[in-house]
């Protein structure tokens, strides 16, 4: 049997590549689930082409979703922030693209920067199950975190303090509303990266992680992001 025979056996055994796709978060993927777009669904689809086989997209509203995709067995690959408690499932790439954690609050908020959101009393709205919400659960030490469908959506409902989410959308949101704002700096960089199942063999995962690697250096990674217009940086090459 040869190499290729057994890449294809491992990471695509039905024939068919079937890779998870996030369509919450617009940095990553764009469109519908019948017709989705953006730099994870080029990454796929050039994944597939090198195995030889064509990619089936699996398309969701959050990434807790998409994880469940993979783990549960009904998708090949996923597109996820590398998070220690993912990566105890999900052996992931280097990372493609970083992206950044930030936090809105409404102008008359006392809070300046991001550091100062960690405080008795702070209440920070989060997205269930996205990695910044993983993030926070672990190193926050006096905000409260409060969980809903997206950060910001559930911090102007409920009334919080802070509403926490990826850079893009968050800053499209202050951009939309009048009457809030961004803190300064960021809360965390999140590393984007390509995963698939911890029981696949290390030549699996070597040959993902090198296309990833490949991807980056020859400029599609960012003639993707620049095509669907993306600002995150490409990760540096590891």
């Amino acid at each position: 049997m040869s190499d290729q025979t057994e890449l294809v056996n491992d990471l695509a055994p039905a024939g068919v590549l079937r890779a998870s796709i996030n369509l919450g978060n617009p940095v990553l993927a764009q469109g519908t689930p019948d017709a989705p777009a953006g730099v994870t669904v080029d990454i796929a689809t050039e994944i597939a082409s090198r195995l030889g086989v064509p990619a089936s997209f699996l398309c969701f509203d959050a990434a807790r979703k998409s994880f469940e995709a993979l783990t549960s067995g009904q998708a090949d690959i996923c597109f996820l922030a590398d998070e220690p408690k993912r990566a105890a499932e999900v052996t992931f790439s280097a990372p493609y693209v970083l992206i950044e954690g930030v936090y809105a609050v409404r102008e008359d908020s006392p809070l300046r920067g991001a550091s100062e959101a960690d405080a008795e009393g702070i209440r920070i709205g989060v997205k269930e199950g996205s990695a910044y919400d993983l993030f926070l659960t672990r190193t926050l030490a006096h905000a409260t975190l409060v969980r809903g469908a997206e950060g910001t959506t559930v911090f102007t409902e409920q009334g919080l303090e802070v509403g926490a989410g990826v850079r893009e959308p968050v800053t499209a949101f202050v951009n939309d509303h009048p009457g809030f704002r961004l803190l300064d700096g960021r809360f965390m960089e999140i590393p984007q990266a390509v995963g698939i199942a911890k029981s696949q063999r290390p030549e699996a995962a070597r040959f993902v992680h090198d296309t990833v690697e490949d991807l980056k250096r020859s400029g599609f990674v960012a003639d993707s992001l620049r095509r669907t217009g993306q600002t995150a940086p490409v990760a540096p090459l590891a």
